[in-house]
């Protein structure tokens, strides 16, 4: 078989560029750190590198969902604790009024006491957010769920949810009327049978007309106003137990966001790893072939060189 020169250089050629082909190629592994950087470099590992990249993404998601529950659920349980205070606040006023010495002067100032305190419970409730979104008005954010006048509830009736893990969804907003317009089932009943009263602020209107209302010299207009007060003392009470209930449910709410926070934390560092493990170069093995692989092309090169200049006449000398 007659071997040409044309077919020599061919040969010579082809061998230098696929040299020079995969050294470039270790060196672009070295530069950009990465091992897998088109599918074809590793197709099984790409396809898998994009499986775990859509993973991070939604582990991700979740993170920025918790971030706003927390926020959310934080910020309810702070207006509550302050809700708390000032119907236990409420409260001492009520039995205060209990007393059946005082004078309709005094009982005049402590309805001034408990307006004051009914007009901050209604500034509680109506509470904005950051963005001025009502925040006890379920998914109707744009008005304020409670009338400042009689109490009553307009806002939405469905809790605000929110998804902050993958399988795992929590209210991170109480309605208004799950609040400040219900009580729980073990709540104290009416001693005479009747429906117990469940609007906070209607409990709080009840007590302060009652305690408007002048008695001196009229025993029936006082026991009217006493059972009032009664009847308020023991609304508050049931008020009050069923924010503490609300309020221990927001603090499980937060100790799990934070056991969440922590898994999602564990769980992108493993595959932050498994994503390395897949793509990222191997700097010693990177290194290594980089240096035989222009170790390579060199003694190619010198090669080609060698025979370029190769010629009979130069054999013959």
């Amino acid at each position: 078989m007659r071997i040409s020169t044309q077919m020599m250089y061919q040969q010579n050629m082809r061998g230098i560029t696929n040299s020079q082909a995969e050294w470039m190629k270790y060196g672009e592994q070295m530069s950009t750190g990465k091992r897998v950087i088109n599918p074809s470099d590793d197709p099984i590992a790409a396809s898998q590198a994009v499986v775990l990249s859509q993973a991070q993404a939604q582990n991700s998601q979740f993170a920025l969902a918790r971030s706003f529950a927390t926020q959310k659920v934080s910020l309810e349980e702070n207006v509550l604790s302050q809700a708390t205070r000032a119907i236990q606040s409420a409260q001492e006023k009520i039995v205060n009024a209990g007393n059946g010495t005082l004078s309709d002067d005094d009982r005049a100032s402590l309805a001034t006491d408990l307006q004051g305190i009914r007009d901050q419970l209604m500034n509680l409730a109506n509470s904005t957010d950051g963005n001025g979104r009502y925040i006890f008005a379920g998914y109707k954010t744009e008005t304020a769920p409670f009338s400042q006048t009689d109490g009553a509830y307009s806002g939405g009736r469905e809790s605000v949810t929110q998804q902050v893990d993958a399988s795992r969804t929590m209210v991170i907003g109480h309605t208004g009327d799950q609040i400040f317009n219900k009580i729980t089932s073990n709540a104290v009943p009416e001693p005479d049978g009747s429906a117990s009263e469940t609007s906070l602020f209607k409990m709080l209107d009840s007590a302060i007309d009652a305690l408007n209302t002048p008695v001196a010299g009229d025993d029936i207009a006082r026991d009217k106003a006493s059972a009032a007060i009664d009847k308020t003392n023991r609304g508050l009470k049931n008020s009050l137990n069923n924010i503490l209930t609300v309020r221990a449910e927001l603090g499980t709410q937060l100790k799990e966001l934070d056991s969440l926070d922590a898994l999602g934390s564990d769980r992108a560092l493993g595959q932050t790893q498994q994503m390395s493990n897949l793509v990222d170069v191997d700097w010693n093995a990177a290194i290594s072939s980089y240096v035989m692989q222009q170790a390579a092309l060199q003694a190619s090169y010198k090669a080609f060189t060698d025979m370029q200049g190769m010629s009979l006449f130069q054999l013959n000398r």
